[in-house]
């Protein structure tokens, strides 16, 4: 029979301790992983973060390409020309003051250029249809899938859906809906931020 009164020897105080030390690295061992699950991964912060984009290289007429939350993301800098277009298509296009709300276009962006600086149009490049990707067609070139009087713009290849060249959707198409407006403001005259307005 052990006498409780008497203390508990070095060595064994030793081992309690020891095991206690193990057992609490072991749980903040399983806990680490566990918890970190809650958090957002890098990838996932990195595809909803807003990209940085340089225009000053952009030759009039020219569109670059960027990606922003996975979706490909058109700059293009119009041309006094391709600006004018937008008086032909104005009375063919379906919504032509972007008033439809299935994808809200900014405040900025709610005038005949769908932009805030008129040279640059910022629009994601997937079709409301059925989410292709349109393809540039600037110039009609005698394209048989466009009409004789093609003043620029985009067409969906899938369904023949078209776009003028604010991202404004023709009359009688397949899609329903413009080009959506992403978020975007201007740092400076030769960068653009895609992702954020400016007021957030």
């Amino acid at each position: 029979m052990t006498d409780s009164s008497k203390p508990m020897d070095a060595s064994r105080r030793t081992a309690l301790g020891l095991t206690c030390a193990a057992g609490a690295v072991g749980t903040v061992a399983v806990a680490i992983p566990f918890v970190s699950t809650f958090a957002p991964s890098e990838k996932a912060k990195a595809a909803g973060a807003p990209v940085e984009v340089d225009i000053s290289t952009m030759k009039p007429g020219e569109l670059k390409r960027v990606e922003w939350r996975g979706k490909p993301v058109w700059v293009i800098r119009r041309t006094p020309e391709m600006l004018e277009t937008l008086k032909k298509t104005e009375t063919k296009v379906a919504d032509p003051d972007s008033l439809r709300t299935a994808y809200p276009t900014p405040e900025y962006a709610k005038n005949q250029y769908r932009s805030i600086n008129p040279e640059f149009l910022v629009v994601v490049g997937i079709c409301s249809h059925l989410g292709c990707s349109p393809i540039e067609k600037f110039d009609g070139g005698g394209d048989p899938s466009l009409p004789a009087d093609w003043a620029g713009g985009f067409l969906c290849p899938c369904h023949g859906s078209t776009f003028d060249l604010a991202g404004r959707v023709f009359k009688n198409k397949p899609a329903p809906d413009n080009l959506e407006v992403p978020p975007h403001y201007y740092l400076s005259d030769a960068r653009l931020l895609i992702g954020e307005d400016k007021q957030a």
